[in-house]
């Protein structure tokens, strides 16, 4: 803790007036649910074009495939800066100035054939109403006071565990249940608590390095009356207990060189995951005897990447490897339509059930009317020329754009 203090640089600019910071809709990886879905009863947004969705402010940031942490009054932004620090900051939600800013030394260089993508921050934080939860590329994990950015506490997982550190670097998203937070880093699984950043216990080792170290992250979800923990290894699909780190069940998923990355989704007590390299497949996740087993109900040919899926109904809509769109029914796996055009290589999606919002990694934000009977585009707009691979953030009436070179804040009446 003491050698990371010295690391560490604080600037305080702009102060908060109201001390309570509550947790808003876009709190983590995903959202509310990590699943890319906010309530009906949310606003959306009429049209994205620029007499409705307007840009409010805008700021310049260095390299990071973090996505935009949001609280009641701030968003909060993570980068890789001169290849040799990470930086955190946090803006005013409204005016898009800089409250503070909180820095670490932290760098890495991804192997030779991932570097065309860049060797900077992956993980998105987490945000608990209080505190923000941010994973450093070189697999360390700091806890920091949302409203001041001081550093609570640290938690170097090569250090602590001796473990390999993560070749691609540390991936995984920050999940918080309560007073517990879990992580896939260390080269396995760990529950801490969130409050003092002690491992209450560490699982599923699978070495770190450049074969092991996951690409994914993990839900909470309830399957057939037990609350889980649904983990994706870069091997395995698996549902963990939470309280013992013990294995309830477990899949193999075959995926080119371990990249199984989009986020386990879940359709009532089944797990649906896409995979490079593989295939897609829908897991029924059953009692038997004292335990669980996972059955496939059905598999496809149609291959994810990076994209994780949205659900609406008994449908999942799913930006592929091939770069297309697709409409696929769940009950069975067939797949309803593909769009005819290709996209880019991303797609991070927001929905509230009756439409979706899709950003291209390259810059490009469309607005589609989900419906299993034809893809249904609405609109489509050019928001950055930049690329934009983190995951896009939502709440109230403010869309969040964090491309390579800055964050955009965009907002409707």
């Amino acid at each position: 803790m003491n050698r990371f203090k010295f690391l560490v640089y604080i600037i305080y600019i702009f102060p908060i007036t109201n001390n309570s910071l509550t947790s808003a809709t876009w709190n983590q990886w995903r959202g509310p649910n990590r699943d890319g879905i906010i309530p009906t009863s949310q606003p959306w947004p009429k049209s994205i074009s620029k007499d409705t969705l307007k840009l409010q402010w805008e700021r310049p940031l260095d390299k990071g495939y973090s996505s935009p942490i949001v609280s009641d009054e701030m968003v909060f932004t993570v980068e890789t800066v001169e290849a040799k620090n990470e930086v955190v900051r946090a803006f005013d939600r409204q005016s898009g100035k800089q409250i503070w800013k909180t820095t670490w030394i932290g760098a890495l260089k991804v192997p030779f054939f991932a570097r065309k993508n860049g060797s900077w921050v992956r993980s998105t934080p987490a945000y608990d109403g209080t505190h923000l939860y941010v994973g450093g590329i070189r697999d360390v994990l700091v806890c920091m006071d949302a409203k001041t950015g001081e550093i609570t506490w640290e938690l170097d997982f090569v250090k602590k565990f001796g473990s390999k550190l993560p070749s691609f670097g540390f991936v995984c998203s920050p999940l918080i249940d309560g007073k517990d937070l879990y992580i896939q880093a260390g080269g396995g699984l760990a529950k801490l608590d969130k409050q003092s950043g002690k491992v209450l216990w560490r699982g599923l080792n699978d070495g770190g390095g450049m074969w092991g170290s996951a690409f994914s992250s993990p839900v909470i979800r309830e399957l057939n009356g037990v609350r889980q923990l649904i983990v994706q290894s870069r091997e395995k699909l698996m549902g963990v207990n939470m309280m013992t780190g013990e294995t309830l069940w477990e899949k193999k998923v075959k995926a080119f060189r371990g990249m199984n990355i989009l986020t386990p989704t879940t359709y009532g007590n089944s797990i649906f995951t896409s995979v490079y390299g593989g295939r897609s497949t829908l897991f029924d996740i059953r009692k038997s005897g004292k335990g669980f087993e996972a059955k496939a109900l059905w598999d496809n040919g149609q291959q994810g990447y990076m994209s994780s899926p949205v659900l609406i109904g008994d449908h999942a809509y799913h930006h592929l490897r091939k770069k297309r769109f697709v409409c696929m029914d769940l009950k069975d796996g067939e797949i309803e339509w593909t769009s005819e055009r290709t996209f880019g290589e991303y797609w991070s999606m927001i929905s509230n059930g009756e439409r979706i919002l899709a950003l291209d990694e390259k810059g490009i934000l469309f607005h589609i009317n989900p419906s299993p009977k034809k893809f249904k585009l609405l609109e489509e707009r050019k928001l950055t020329d930049h690329e934009s691979w983190a995951h896009l953030g939502m709440d109230g009436k403010q869309v969040f754009i964090r491309h390579l070179n800055g964050i955009q804040c965009y907002t409707w009446e």
